[in-house]
């Protein structure tokens, strides 16, 4: 690995701006890490009401040190065979392999994490086990060279863990400190084990219809996933 630290970071539609812009805000403070967003085609993406333009062409790019995917619409990515060849591309070369949220599950289509423990948001997180990878629900989980986050929020401390580990804990905290990074959340109920059972229990009811449309695609897409890849190191994510 080079001096300057390269970490692209694939954007796609439906993708959560808080996935990738909360760690960027952290990786861009360390002077030799290059972050480099980008989609198919270098085209624009819009996320919660915003426009993320001038992107890179993610086809163009050779070469990273860090792939980091983020979450969001995880299953519109997994559609999309194009973006997929290019996440198991540049997957299969880099150094770490890692993610924010759902964007596991993106990593496990494009088959990265067989045999691996990864976060994920709680939500889907059980669905990382048709892509043959160990559902963890720690806020961060390190498993050889994959680092992947929790849901939304545990991006950020997925970042200053991804900074320790290549720069050193002194590094991280130094960002941790000048973004002021120190949380005390007016709620205790950030995650289904420690929620109010009744909070729980609206939230989920409140996601169970499209979560169970979300399953069925993307039960599909692994069902896919078993047809495109054919084994090889090299092989790239092509149909059969």
């Amino acid at each position: 690995m080079s001096d300057t630290i390269r970490i692209v970071i694939p954007l796609y539609a439906g993708v959560t701006q808080l996935d990738f812009t909360g760690p960027v805000q952290f990786f861009t403070r360390v002077p030799d890490f290059e972050v480099m967003a980008a989609s198919v085609g270098g085209r624009a993406i819009k996320a919660e009401g915003l426009t993320f333009a001038d992107l890179y062409d993610l086809q163009s790019i050779d070469r990273t040190d860090v792939l980091c995917v983020p979450g969001g619409a995880c299953h519109l990515a997994m559609e999309d065979l194009t973006f997929m060849a290019e996440i198991r591309r540049l997957g299969l070369s880099a150094s770490y392999v890692t993610s924010v949220c759902t964007g596991s599950l993106i990593l496990g289509a494009a088959g990265l994490l067989a045999g691996k423990r990864a976060a994920c948001h709680w939500s889907w997180r059980e669905m990382l086990s048709l892509f043959d990878a160990v559902p963890d629900s720690r806020r961060v989980v390190r498993d050889g060279n994959v680092i992947t986050g929790g849901g939304v929020t545990a991006g950020i401390d997925f970042a200053l863990s991804l900074i320790a580990e290549l720069r050193g804990d002194k590094a991280a905290q130094a960002v941790q400190l000048n973004l002021e990074y120190a949380p005390e959340p007016p709620f205790n109920a950030g995650r289904p084990e420690i929620a109010p059972t009744e909070i729980y229990a609206t939230v989920a009811a409140q996601r169970a219809p499209s979560m169970a449309a979300n399953l069925a695609r993307v039960e599909a897409v692994a069902r896919r996933v078993r047809g495109l890849l054919d084994g090889s190191s090299n092989s790239g994510y092509k149909p059969a």
